[in-house]
């Protein structure tokens, strides 16, 4: 048997015979609260709530306690809220007391509310203690929202259409909330229960309390909700939806060394239809993928992996959680320009359920016009499903299929997340591959990923397995690295004092050591970080790490030195920094060179200001260097000299009008000083600038008028096509575009 194999394997063993052990230790989660909430036959108002009289109408719940920073403490701050019901909506209003010297609070976009004051509704409708919906709102009406999956991170690219208002008082803030039935999927059977719980943030004194007490002891959030009894009359009636878009573009280029004009019209429509309250079948033609907003500047060069940049367009991002397996298998930005596309997901009984084909206009538009293929369509599918199973468990499959011409690629997973205790959560995966080149070629691939993880209030603990076969081939996912054995541990710990500034303080040992199928050891590491969390939402944390990197079949042992810091100690200043030295390898070195061991620098710096409720201002700037050392020379190579530099610095500015008018302006900066002598990069200058003004009344209907343009350190030879010069003085792309889409909703 294979050393790591092996290693993993009793590792596992052990850590479960713990991990089953544990279970009568542990904190068990307590029953938690059974409710029923009154229907009303007039809804409530939020003017009703502002004389700071008691309220008889509706259930109060005013039992909050803390969550964060002292799990399980009454609260330094008062919140009630007050729930009801009546045949179209589910209405929860808080009466939250702050000083208004303490309360951040801004007429910001939707969505941008995460270093506000804010409340939260979670429902749990199918009562699965698994899924959740969630809605925040800040002082100012300001909404957000996404849905809880245990065991992943929470998808914020959820959208959907619910009402919310927000006033300040002169003892802190009241904020009233509608979710329609409509909004949601639910089961209609009579006497079906929900889950339900709520929660409030104040960063001003980075306390997060909830009601139900929702501890974090244990590994489980949805799972301590309480039930809510159910709501005679509520249905979510008929479930249908249209949102047609409409596309305009005014563009001019340069295309290799001439200037191009091109004027661009699209349209197309998004379809949704409900059926049994459960599955959601999605609908697209011609989808309306133009983005209106950009990926944020990283570093890209003398990467040795793909960097990953997430999804942003509107029909991928939602419902993106259905398709999420352990290894990420399905990266939807694989999916460049599809014409045509369906989906379905949902959840029937214990099954979660989501299906997905579209084609891909894409590699058919990327080859020769003389070529057979040129202009036709790639098919993609993908099918996943989960089963819940026992407590908090669950196990699924995955399978896709991407089709273009002679080639395929068929991806077939499964896996499963079992909860071994309160604290403990196994999780697998094995998965297999076939792929077809355009030679006719056939290629099979396998993987495994296996993880056990401890989660506590103190101890946190991880050890992972993860083998992917040289021939793994996961063409619509994002495996950026095949032909490994890999073993990952990680142990922290956290103490918290119960009183003070300080939140929390402790350190975390990460190693992690990995070899190829032939069993040469390629990579290790050791990373001992040391955390603190005070309050007024600031962290800082400081590290060493010292590793060893064979690449190009030369071993390099690399070290760093690192600090981070961040920290909003007011509502009007925000401040991220970052300091990385050591030394990283050269992975692109000019022709005649072999790749070598140099000097690194890496910096960031950001900041935001919020002078008024209304105004944001955002810099950051992203340093990069590396420079040759003593240990670079015997290529006839200096020390002390640069390789590269890299900048990235970017202007964001945003004004919110009103709840739904907004304009932002951004300005970026990115060049790259090369020596071409050290390194194979060119000298390049980009500056880009957009400015964007949104009407967005809810999610589905807005319009949107923007112009952008970009300028390169080129210059035109009418001999040479171009030329790489010092300034970025020419402008090698503009354009000016609208963009309205309007959801009919029945």
């Amino acid at each position: 048997m294979n050393r790591t194999a092996h290693f993993a394997k009793t590792a596992m063993f052990v850590l479960l015979l713990i991990g089953t052990r544990s279970l009568s230790a542990e904190t068990v989660i307590a029953d938690p609260p059974r409710i029923q909430l009154p229907k009303v036959g007039v809804p409530p108002r939020i003017e009703d709530y502002l004389d700071g009289n008691e309220r008889s109408q509706e259930l109060k719940v005013a039992e909050f306690r803390q969550r964060e920073p002292n799990d399980g403490d009454a609260p330094q701050l008062r919140t009630t809220a007050y729930l009801s019901y009546d045949d179209a909506n589910l209405y929860a209003i808080f009466v939250c007391e702050e000083s208004q010297r303490d309360l951040r609070a801004h007429m910001s976009r939707r969505e941008d509310i995460e270093e506000d004051d804010h409340v939260i509704l979670n429902i749990d409708s199918f009562h699965d203690r698994r899924h959740a919906y969630e809605f925040f709102v800040n002082p100012l009406g300001i909404q957000r929202d996404g849905l809880i999956t245990e065991g992943q991170d929470d998808d914020f690219s959820f959208d959907t259409v619910w009402q919310s208002r927000g006033k300040l008082t002169a003892n802190g803030y009241v904020v009233w909330i509608a979710i329609p039935f409509k909004s949601l999927r639910f089961n209609r059977e009579p006497g079906s229960t929900w889950g339900i719980a709520l929660g409030r943030y104040t960063p001003a004194i980075s306390e997060f309390s909830t009601w139900p007490y929702l501890t974090e002891r244990v590994e489980a959030y949805v799972p301590q909700f309480a039930t809510l009894d159910a709501m005679d009359g509520s249905s979510p009636g008929r479930n249908m939806q249209f949102i047609p878009y409409a596309f305009f573009a005014g563009q001019r280029f340069l295309n290799t060394a001439a200037f191009e004009n091109n004027n661009e019209f699209r349209g197309g429509v998004d379809a949704k239809v409900v059926v049994h309250d459960a599955l959601t079948f999605d609908f697209t033609a011609n989808p309306d993928f133009s983005q209106v907003e950009s990926d944020e500047p990283q570093v890209t060069i003398n990467q040795r992996y793909e960097v990953f940049f997430p999804e942003k367009r509107p029909f991928f991002t939602e419902s993106a959680g259905f398709f999420n397996t352990p290894e990420n298998l399905f990266f939807s930005r694989r999916v460049v320009n599809p014409q045509f596309g369906a989906r379905m997901t949902g959840k029937i009984g214990g099954w979660a359920l989501g299906a997905l084909g579209i084609d891909d206009r894409a590699p058919g538009e990327a080859l020769d016009p003389s070529d057979s293929l040129f202009k036709n369509h790639a098919q993609v599918g993908v099918l996943r499903a989960q089963r819940e199973i026992g407590h908090e468990s669950t196990v699924g499959v995955f399978l896709s299929r991407l089709h273009f011409g002679p080639t395929s690629n068929q991806v077939l997973s499964a896996d499963t997340r079992m909860k071994i205790s309160p604290n403990w959560v196994f999780t697998g995966q094995i998965m297999r591959t076939s792929a077809r080149d355009f030679e006719g070629r056939r290629s099979q691939g396998t993987g495994l990923f296996s993880e056990i993880r401890h989660t506590g209030r103190h101890f946190t603990y991880y050890t992972s397995y993860r083998d992917r076969s040289p021939d793994l081939q996961v063409d619509l996912g994002f495996i950026p690295r095949v032909d490994i054995r890999q073993v990952r541990n990680s142990a922290g710990y956290q103490w918290r004092p119960e009183t003070g500034s300080l939140v929390s303080f402790g350190p975390t040992l990460f190693t992690s050591i990995d070899w190829d199928h032939f069993g040469q050891l390629q990579d290790w590491s050791v990373d001992i970080p040391f955390s603190l969390q005070l309050r007024r939402s600031t962290t800082f944390s400081a590290g060493h790490t010292q590793l060893y990197e064979r690449f190009a079949n030369i071993g390099f042992r690399e070290q760093a030195t690192y600090a981070y810091l961040s920290s909003q100690p007011w509502r009007i200043i925000g401040l991220d920094a970052s300091l990385v030295q050591g030394t990283n390898i050269n992975y692109f070195p000019a022709k005649g060179l072999m790749p070598f061991l140099a000097n690194s620098s890496d910096a960031t710096v950001g900041f935001t200001l919020r002078p008024a409720s209304r105004l944001r201002l955002e810099e950051s700037y992203i340093y990069n260097r590396l420079g040759t050392s003593a240990r670079s020379q015997g290529q006839g190579i200096e020390s002390s000299t640069t390789i590269f530099t890299n900048h990235l610095l970017r202007t964001k500015l945003s004004y919110q009008f009103t709840k739904a008018l907004s304009l932002r302006a951004i300005l970026d900066y990115n060049a790259v000083l090369a020596n071409p002598q050290l390194v194979d990069l060119d000298k390049t200058k980009r500056i880009t600038a957009d400015i964007l003004f949104t009407y967005l009344l809810h999610p589905g209907t807005a319009i949107y008028v923007g112009y952008n343009n970009g300028f390169e350190n080129l210059a035109l030879d009418p001999q040479n096509g171009t030329q790489r010069v010092n300034s970025p003085s020419l402008m090698t792309q503009r354009q000016f575009f609208v963009k309205m889409s309007y959801l009919f909703r029945f």
